[in-house]
């Protein structure tokens, strides 16, 4: 273990034994944000540091801001879990994992406070001085497993940090009354939606079938990129939003 973190905005150094080589020497190119989902922030960093809990972090961030290193950058965290993105599925050893202090879903989910926000804003750049992490791939838990996870879910500011230079983002189209499309329907219109999730890294299959699956990395679209309304429908708002989003990956790509 290293004498000091990695991060200067780290004022704890609290290691994990939960921690391991990245698999063959891969460089992190991923950045993955959660939440606890827990209680308390003292609560979830005992877990995180405890060796039965099978989890880690290479960053954890409290409610007030402060900055905890658990695990070395160079280092592989468990903290994705099962997930995928563009076909890849060890996604613990391309990724540097930052747990965000909020008890979640299923405890009221409360607001993030801007302190909180600052200090990831500030940990997500520091990180970029030393990794080179595209804007597509700075991601959340449940877009690499959206039947599993909700975190960090739709409070969580992503509009915020684009405009610092974080992530990937577009102004989601307003919300209309069309119903769009959803559970059960079939045919072209589910096959192109299918197609353009899977090109820009969600886990599905080009089936022309609208499933649960397909709900799921719809709900997962929504938390991130069209808060508004989490319902997992194709309506055209969570459509156009979707296109203009590849639309800019695409370009600054080509660029």
């Amino acid at each position: 273990m290293t004498a000091a973190p990695d991060s200067t905005l780290a004022t704890l150094w609290c290691p994990s034994p939960n921690v391991e080589a990245r698999r063959d020497n891969r460089k992190p190119d991923m950045l993955l944000l959660h939440y606890t989902g827990m209680g308390s922030a003292d609560a979830a960093l005992d877990w995180l540091t405890r060796e039965e809990s099978k989890v880690s972090c290479h960053y954890f961030v409290d409610e007030d801001g402060g900055i905890t290193q658990l695990v070395e950058e160079s280092m592989r965290a468990w903290h994705a879990g099962q997930s995928l993105w563009a076909g890849e599925t060890d996604l613990n050893s391309c990724s540097i994992g930052i747990e965000i202090h909020n008890p979640g879903h299923d405890f009221d989910y409360p607001d993030f406070p801007a302190a909180q926000m600052r200090a990831v804003e500030a940990l997500c750049l520091d990180i970029f001085t030393r990794h080179s992490i595209p804007h597509d791939r700075v991601l959340a838990h449940s877009d690499v497993a959206p039947v599993r996870k909700r975190d960090p879910g739709e409070k969580f500011d992503w509009a915020g940090l684009a405009r610092s230079g974080i992530g990937l983002w577009v102004e989601p189209a307003p919300l209309g009354e069309d119903p769009g499309l959803g559970l059960g329907d079939e045919g072209v219109a589910v096959e192109d939606l299918q197609r353009t999730l899977q090109a820009y890294g969600y886990g599905v299959e080009p089936t022309g079938t609208y499933g649960r699956g397909l709900e799921q990395v719809m709900l997962a679209f929504q938390r991130h990129f069209r808060p508004a309304r989490i319902d997992g429908r194709a309506d055209a708002s969570t459509l156009d939003t979707l296109h203009r989003l590849v639309a800019l990956r695409e370009g600054r790509a080509g660029a």
